[in-house]
């Protein structure tokens, strides 16, 4: 194998090595621009798309051990991995396909396991990492929240019944 692939297979392990998640999409059709476009926007969420061939793709994945993808290898295809939030990276796919009718996603990588085209559309109508966070915290401060005016009424009662008592 030429030393050029060999260098390209080394890149894409690594970078699938320290993502928490592989799309992989198809992006036939797309003009330079709207690539371009699809790039600057998952360069925004720490995310990136790479045009790879499907045969250093499969052997990167291979050496990696992650799931077989054989089946969906084919054509043209472009891998989306990213960094951090793969939430984001969903939302923006699924807002560029709408937009431009491309690229079209055809399977993902989670925590090394296979997600559907469907199951990937999902992750894209979740809340972002935020606000899930916010109704976290809303549900941990709920109970004391309940017993802080629990009290406070209480301590309200007494005071009402010492006033009471004090007129009288």
């Amino acid at each position: 194998m030429r030393v050029e692939k060999v260098s390209i297979i080394a890149d894409v392990q690594q970078k699938v090595n320290h993502s928490p998640f592989v799309i992989l999409v198809n992006y036939a059709g797309l003009k330079v621009s709207e690539f371009t476009e699809l790039r600057h926007r998952l360069y925004g969420v720490q995310s990136e798309c790479r045009v790879v061939k499907n045969t250093l793709l499969r052997k990167a994945l291979q050496n990696e051990n992650l799931p077989d993808l054989e089946s969906h290898l084919n054509g043209q295809s472009a891998v989306v991995i990213g960094e951090k939030d793969v939430v984001a990276a969903c939302r923006i796919l699924k807002t560029f396909q709408n937009e431009f009718k491309k690229p079209e996603i055809r399977i993902g990588i989670l925590d090394r396991n296979v997600i559907s085209k469907e199951q990937v559309l999902e992750l894209a109508d979740l809340p972002s990492r935020e606000v899930l966070l916010g109704k976290i915290l809303a549900v941990l401060q709920a109970p004391a929240s309940q017993l802080a005016r629990v009290i406070k009424a209480k301590l309200e009662k007494d005071e009402e019944a010492t006033k009471v008592a004090e007129v009288a």
